[in-house]
């Protein structure tokens, strides 16, 4: 029982021992209660009696304290046991939290890398739509400048046929 008390932990440890060690200076005193009676010449019956009663409660002590060892033993042992499961769903639930968080990470960066195509698409379009009024600017004004020039001939050749004609 020493060796099994010593093996727990701490706090279970010290109430065990200090328990152990009332029970063996109650076993020492029924030892030195023993020897008195068997050396003051008692009567053989008055001393079987005696060893009998003294072995049975010691016996019951002895087996009370060993199932009382054997539960808090046990309850050790089932507390070992949560701890252990619990630390296994600690552990997968990190490993989910460390997975979750991966990917996380590449949603990020591909919806920063979105957003960056998105600016270049953007910046794109704006120059685009900065070419194209520019060409429809030119294309208005090489309209005019050919109605101008188309005009200027038409007029050129009413006023060549008009000389031709009066003259």
């Amino acid at each position: 029982m020493d060796l099994e008390a010593r093996s727990l932990q701490p706090n279970v440890k010290a109430a065990l021992l200090a328990k152990l060690r009332e029970y063996k200076s109650d076993l020492n005193n029924l030892k030195i209660e023993v020897k008195r009676i068997t050396s003051a010449n008692a009567n053989l019956a008055a001393r079987d009696e005696l060893l009998e009663s003294g072995m049975s409660d010691a016996m019951m002590a002895s087996g009370d304290q060993r199932q009382r060892l054997m539960m808090s033993t046990e309850r050790l042992n089932q507390s070992s046991d949560r701890i252990r499961q619990g630390r296994k769903v600690m552990l997968e639930t990190e490993e989910l939290g460390v997975s979750i968080l991966q990917d996380l990470h590449q949603q990020r960066q591909s919806l920063l890398h979105a957003h960056d195509t998105l600016h270049g698409v953007d910046d794109n379009i704006s120059r685009s739509k900065k070419i194209l009024t520019t060409m429809s600017r030119r294309m208005s004004r090489n309209k005019w400048i050919i109605g101008s020039i188309i005009a200027v001939l038409v007029l050129a050749i009413l006023l060549i046929l008009y000389f031709k004609l009066v003259h």
